[in-house]
């Protein structure tokens, strides 16, 4: 039986676009200054070519990116992107294409960098799940496989997709926009499954979808999440007794399974909110809920407001 493709669940629940923004051909000394992203979204830089340092302004805490690097900030924390020289940064000229992308140049002698920079958005209040089970980081590596996974490799498709962004970024053609916002979003997906299967997956949900033991019952939960699990159920998939299974959960997610159950659900149920012809009732019941009360309760505590005052919100937004 075919493993269950978590992340395609994943994106079913929660719609994920994507645009790029900004391609920058800088020569050393450079320096790039983020603040801190609003809730819905996620910054991403690709390292075309060349390297850069990525640092926190407030702990320095700094690590260097080099050629194929592609790194997402799933937090939208503030952050600093330079060439790592310390010198007093060349001024930059600014061109906007019709394809609403920006090209920013300097006349820097020093080392090139050919960086691609742009901005994922998560319809909310699916932010607040992607943040929850995200690092506040992460890097995945695009580059040609050479090796036993060959060009099928996550790592190989990452340099496959970067090319054809690189190539539509090159112009301004017809579609241009439509096509890098499309290439955008599969960013995202490939970046998330090129990390899951990495060798030391990052922490959180990343880090439990790659660990052969525990795989199953992310697969159990993302693909049946309105069903009634129990901790025995899941650890019985798991091979594992309930209290070893409750243990790696906690150590690799901070949460329990029935924590991330909980906010699988309540995603679920802001969906089914948006649709005007259904009931509370009905919403709770689809998603897992026999008592309508204990499913508005819920859904205040974690959304941070009452079904109601959601559908309102969403359907005011429209």
């Amino acid at each position: 039986m075919p493993e269950v493709d978590w992340l395609s669940h994943l994106l079913q629940i929660v719609t994920v676009t994507g645009q790029l923004e900004v391609r920058c051909a800088y020569g050393a000394p450079w320096r790039l200054t983020w603040s801190q992203a609003a809730a819905n979204e996620i910054p991403y830089h690709v390292i075309v070519k060349g390297r850069a340092i990525i640092e926190d302004p407030e702990t320095r805490a700094a690590r260097e990116l080099v050629s194929g690097d592609i790194v997402l900030l799933p937090h939208g924390a503030a952050h600093v992107l330079h060439d790592g020289s310390g010198q007093t940064p060349i001024r930059t000229r600014q061109h906007r294409g019709a394809a609403g992308w920006m090209l920013s140049e300097n006349d820097g002698e020093g080392e090139k960098l050919d960086l691609m920079c742009g901005r994922f958005f998560i319809a909310p209040p699916h932010d607040r799940l992607i943040r929850n089970y995200m690092p506040a980081d992460l890097v995945a590596r695009a580059m040609n496989g050479h090796g036993e996974d060959g060009i099928g490799s996550a790592s190989s498709q990452l340099a496959s997709l970067v090319r054809l962004m690189r190539m539509e970024s090159d112009g301004d053609r017809a579609g241009g926009r439509a096509i890098l916002n499309a290439l955008s979003s599969a960013l995202f997906t490939l970046v998330l499954r090129a990390a899951s299967e990495a060798e030391r997956a990052p922490e959180g949900l990343l880090a439990l979808a790659g660990h052969p033991r525990l795989a199953p019952a992310i697969a159990a939960l993302f693909a049946d999440p309105t069903r009634s699990w129990k901790l025995p159920d899941l650890a019985d998939l798991c091979g594992m007794s309930r209290a070893t299974f409750m243990r790696h959960f906690q150590d690799r997610l901070g949460c329990s399974a029935l924590d991330l159950l909980t906010d699988l659900r309540m995603s679920l149920a802001a969906n089914e909110l948006k649709k005007p012809a259904i009931s509370t009732e009905a919403v709770a019941e689809t998603v897992g809920y026999q008592s309508v009360s204990a499913f508005r309760r819920v859904f205040a505590e974690r959304m941070g407001m009452t079904p109601g005052e959601w559908r309102r919100l969403a359907h005011k937004g429209e």
